[in-house]
């Protein structure tokens, strides 16, 4: 039961007698002494953001347009990173597992001498 002081009950009461009866029914079903007209509203989710303090979507931006594609990529690229990208800020094991390998698989390129000058493959 919440404590009130008496202005708010009769407000209370009042803005229990002017709703549907829809809501009556749902606010007799968890009971109206539980009820509070007066709760604040929750924070809104919280934006998440990597260790650069970067959202998802600033990431892929960044990352898309930090790439020579002549003005063109594939759908299918731009999903991918996006999908890395989510996993990456979300901790996702089956996401970080292709980044850690991705890390690897580059620097056993590079100390094999396999890399070209732009750092890909060659």
């Amino acid at each position: 039961m919440i404590t009130l002081t008496p202005e708010e009950e009769r407000q209370k009461k009042a803005i229990y007698d002017k709703i549907s009866p829809r809501r009556k029914k749902f606010i007799d079903r968890m009971g109206y002494d539980n009820w509070n007209p007066f709760d604040k509203p929750n924070d809104p989710i919280d934006i998440r953001t990597d260790a650069t303090k970067r959202t998802t979507q600033q990431l892929i931006r960044e990352f898309l347009q930090s790439r020579e594609f002549d003005g063109k990529y594939d759908t299918a690229y731009a999903s991918g990173a996006l999908e890395c990208a989510l996993g990456i800020i979300n901790k996702q094991d089956r996401v970080l597992g292709m980044y850690d390998f991705s890390v690897w698989y580059y620097e056993l390129l590079k100390k094999e001498g396999k890399l070209n000058d732009a750092g890909s493959e060659s």
